[in-house]
């Protein structure tokens, strides 16, 4: 009895001295990332500045799981969608894009075929005949290194191989999130490559600012895009390489306006899209200073504005969300219950030579970068 005593009081203690888990201020347990896949271990990271903002980041597929910013009253919110836990992400768990680091082409290419040097290439076809975020198995299925971490940035690594997803060209890819002290995430791409392929990164956050995407929808806030053209579709997503002005049409936002202003107007491009998951041209001629879009909750009173050095940005409205996901925290998430951001060059640019080259070749370096800016209004 003595001996059972004293092992139980012995636990006691052990487990009473044990360090326990810090919650990140949006409730995620960094414990929970802590798996692998591929034989590759995952983790969370979490970036905190001196306003108090704080994200986490994943490194199965660069992924940001949570942003944590203050609304016009002070109320910390979590603005984008995601899950609790790391396994929610695997793909034979959950189809998801949420928050990931997309390559090694971001958006859609022509029935999976690219010619490079000549050379016909083909890809997956794993939408609607065409390749769609890399492929099946693309980059945000997979485990990034950490190369470097602090409160402040995180960089991952990916290296690609030579004929990952039939991509040709062994890549190293890099992504580099920086929280900066006044509110903006800074994201920064690179990439090289030893033979000639196509790269086209992204970020795919799906943005709820009102942080309640079971009871907000987006069509209620107010979108900006310094655009006056867009890229219209096919009825398979598909690019028709024409660029189209937005002038009277519903993919006019050059002067702010809800998003439901239009979404569901009876526009054969809306039809095409199922609502908006369309590229818009940017007029900021690739000036990372000039704001791209803009996006503001008048609910809470929290504004997004988006920086980049990318000639298009991809507006995609939650159209295909539909309530059987479960997210962060058992909340479920409805059709439009958040909308994606992507800056990016054109879809299927590889195959249309009149719009910006997305071709990269041994000895040049791949750079981009996407600036998501959080205030209030």
């Amino acid at each position: 009895m003595k001996k059972t005593v004293l092992f139980c009081a012995a636990a006691a203690l052990l487990l009473a001295c044990a360090p326990k888990t810090t919650l990140t201020k949006s409730g995620l347990n960094p414990d929970d990332f802590v798996s692998s896949y591929n034989d590759a271990p995952t983790a969370l990271y979490t970036l905190t500045n001196a306003s108090g903002m704080e994200v986490a980041i994943t490194n199965f597929g660069a992924r940001i799981v949570s942003i944590m910013v203050p609304d016009k009253d002070g109320v910390m919110t979590d603005v984008v969608l995601g899950f609790d836990k790391v396994g929610d992400y695997f793909p034979e768990n959950n189809l998801s894009d949420f928050g990931a680091a997309i390559g090694r082409y971001a958006n859609r290419i022509d029935q999976g075929r690219i010619t490079i040097d000549g050379e016909t290439i083909q890809l997956p076809q794993n939408n609607f005949g065409h390749c769609l975020h890399g492929g099946p198995t693309g980059w945000q299925y997979q485990v990034y290194e950490c190369v470097e971490a602090d409160n402040s940035h995180v960089k991952f690594l990916r290296v690609s191989p030579d004929g990952d997803n039939n991509f040709p060209g062994e890549v190293k890819a890099y992504v580099t999130y920086t929280l900066t002290d006044d509110n903006k995430i800074d994201i920064a791409y690179e990439a090289v490559t030893d033979k000639a392929t196509v790269i086209n990164m992204t970020n795919h956050s799906y943005f709820n600012l009102s942080g309640k995407p079971a009871e907000h929808s987006i069509v209620d806030d107010v979108l900006y895009v310094n655009a006056s053209n867009y890229t219209p579709v096919d009825d398979t997503f598909m690019t028709t390489g024409e660029i189209a002005p937005v002038a009277g049409t519903p993919f006019d936002f050059t002067t702010p306006h809800a998003i439901g202003d239009g979404i569901n107007a009876d526009n054969q491009q809306i039809r095409n899209g199922n609502g908006y998951d369309h590229n818009w041209v940017l007029d900021t001629a690739c000036d990372i200073t000039k704001v791209a879009a803009e996006l503001y909750c008048p609910a809470n009173g929290i504004d997004l504005k988006v920086y980049t050095d990318e000639p298009g940005i991809q507006i995609y409205a939650g159209n295909f969300l539909d309530g059987t996901v479960t997210g962060k925290k058992g909340v479920t998430y409805p059709q439009r219950s958040a909308i994606c951001l992507e800056t990016q060059h054109y879809p299927d640019s590889p195959n249309k030579a009149q719009w910006p080259s997305v071709v990269l070749r041994p000895g040049e370096t791949y750079k981009s970068r996407c600036i998501f800016a959080f205030g209030v209004k």
